[in-house]
């Protein structure tokens, strides 16, 4: 069963390339075009601060600066002051209420648009981009983009600040042990059996983790626990201060074809 990937994307390296398991295996640094070129003053600024909290804010109001979301209450339309009002915080909050919601099929756009992978799943399984359900999901994904001004540049630097904070972490590219909870495992994308409590399955263009193992439990009577590469960590939300977005535990994954293994519960 073939990925089915886009043609193009926005970042160094092919959509077929990032959704293989030797990605995986073997990972190297996704660069969305432009964006830490277009952004330098701020990576220059980060390398000044020592404390992540410090450089959390930093970016909080680099953002606020140059997407101008502070002004929001000075426009004279109320969809210019959502326009603005709505940002990368927003999406992200959105998110973590409900994967499935406008805010969820955004944050999937943003995927298929800059590493090329469609969603597989939205309210319910996207089995290619010519069904209803592929319709749906681009419905709501254009509603929700049309809220906010320059949403896609903002998830841009979310995503490259992500990144730079998990390679200063790690001293450059690593892998993350993550946890997921599930009630229902066949409902998952099996491609192939890999031994005992392991397969190779095929994930959400952007699914969420835990890096609680206890907490992932709350979610299932199975957990499925993966070795994540960095690069494919849109972003995890420890990176921002809990004034700022709550969820520390939680991580958003660039999905495509990964081995798991399944841990059982009582």
């Amino acid at each position: 069963m073939p990925f089915s990937s886009a043609a193009i994307n926005r970042c160094n390296l092919p959509p077929w390339v990032i959704a293989s398991p030797a990605f995986n295996s073997h990972p190297q640094r996704l660069e969305i075009q432009g964006v830490r070129a277009a952004h330098r003053l701020l990576f220059d600024q980060l390398a000044c601060l020592e404390t992540r909290e410090k450089r959390g804010l930093q970016f909080h109001d680099y953002m606020d600066v140059s997407f101008q979301l502070h002004q929001w209450e000075q426009q004279a339309t109320e969809r210019g002051r959502k326009s603005l009002k709505n940002s990368y915080l927003r999406f992200l909050r959105g998110w973590m209420f409900d994967a499935n919601s406008i805010e969820g099929a955004v944050l999937k756009g943003w995927v298929e648009s800059r590493i090329g992978l469609p969603p597989t799943y939205h309210k319910g399984p996207i089995e290619d981009i010519h069904g209803e359900a592929y319709f749906r999901y681009l419905t709501e994904r254009m509603k929700g983009s049309a809220r906010t001004s320059a949403l896609l540049l903002q998830l841009d630097l979310l995503y490259e600040f992500g990144q730079y904070e998990l390679e200063r972490e790690k001293g450059g590219l690593g892998h993350c042990t993550l946890f997921r909870g599930v009630q229902d495992f066949s409902e998952q994308r099996i491609l192939k059996p890999l031994g005992k409590n392991r397969h190779l399955i095929r994930l959400n263009n952007l699914t969420s983790f835990t890096t609680d193992f206890e907490r992932a439990w709350e979610f299932g009577t199975r957990v499925m626990q993966v070795e994540v590469p960095t690069p494919k960590i849109f972003f995890r939300c420890d990176l921002l201060p809990r004034a700022l977005l709550k969820g520390e535990e939680e991580v958003l994954v660039i999905g495509g074809d990964f081995e798991i293994k399944i841990l059982t519960g009582g």
